[in-house]
């Protein structure tokens, strides 16, 4: 059975979301150095991710928050056969109090009754930890933080919608997709990252689209017909011209990835699960020996 020493986890975690906190992945920031490069000289967009890219590094050196919004802690947590999810639960939620002690993260969890903040960003499904069984003999913790912007934004689809001519086919997959992001412009701190759920209930929806963009910018999708679609809708996206944090440019999205679910035959959804450009997403894994590595 899978072991772990408590007290050295606890501490492995609260790095783990130090450096999602402080730092972004490289696959991120080298597309928004692409992106500042592609942009014309002079021009307010490229000047956007001129200070976005200085946000970026000033973050890094000082150890400090990149967004003041350390936002939604999701967690995507793989564990062997016999490992407490409990326990694990428990680690991850006395870690996150202390993260927002040191100043890591900002207290986040208001009660949606009372709208009190619980001061320590732990509260009902706060953070969200979803768990899932694999037969590694290791455990894999995926972080990402998701702030409220790019949360606002995010929506879901049913198809057909008849407004926007959508049927229930890939094209009309295609056109709720644009009209997301059209309709989002620089509120959601574009240029954005867009994780794509295709199908399932509401719920399984909206999870298959945000477990998306724990994926990285290179990668592509290994169904060929989502491939094509996440190329075309990159490309297309970033014809509308809303550019950086809304200032017009060449730029709109980073990223496409697009996930499915089966659906029931009567209901067709379509979800969009929008991230900013500060697209904190950080992983870390714990072999049988206790040698970790973060990703």
């Amino acid at each position: 059975m899978f072991q772990y020493n408590e007290e050295i986890l606890k501490g492995q975690l609260l790095e783990l979301i130090k450096q999602a906190s402080t730092d972004l992945p490289p696959d991120v920031v080298a597309a928004i150095e692409a992106a500042r490069e592609n942009e014309d000289e002079g021009s307010a967009a490229k000047n956007v991710f001129g200070m976005i890219l200085k946000n970026i590094d000033v973050a890094r050196a000082g150890g400090v928050p990149i967004c003041q919004d350390t936002g939604t802690n999701i967690y995507q947590v793989h564990i062997p056969v016999g490992v407490s999810m409990n326990k694990l639960k428990q680690l991850i939620e006395t870690v996150t109090a202390e993260a927002v002690e040191k100043s890591i993260l900002r207290p986040n969890a208001v009660d949606s009754i009372t709208g009190k903040n619980t001061g320590n960003n732990v509260g009902e499904h706060q953070p969200f930890i979803h768990f899932e069984e694999w037969d590694e003999n290791a455990i894999e913790f995926k972080l990402m933080l998701k702030g409220g912007g790019c949360e606002n934004v995010s929506t879901q689809y049913k198809l057909p919608d008849t407004g926007l001519g959508a049927g229930r086919d890939m094209e009309g997959v295609y056109k709720v997709i644009v009209d997301a992001v059209n309709a989002a412009q620089g509120l959601g701190c574009a240029p954005g990252i867009l994780g794509i759920g295709i199908g399932g209930d509401r719920m399984t929806s909206h999870l298959t689209a945000k477990t998306q963009l724990f994926r990285k910018l290179p990668d592509i999708n290994p169904n060929a017909e989502l491939a094509n679609m996440e190329k075309r809708l990159y490309a297309d996206l970033n014809e509308l011209g809303v550019g950086p944090m809304g200032f017009g440019g060449k730029t709109t999205i980073l990223g496409v990835k697009i996930g499915t679910a089966h659906r029931l035959p009567a209901s067709f959804f379509v979800s969009i699960a929008y991230m900013c450009w500060a697209y904190r997403r950080k992983s870390m894994h714990l072999n049988a020996s206790g040698e970790v590595q973060y990703d």
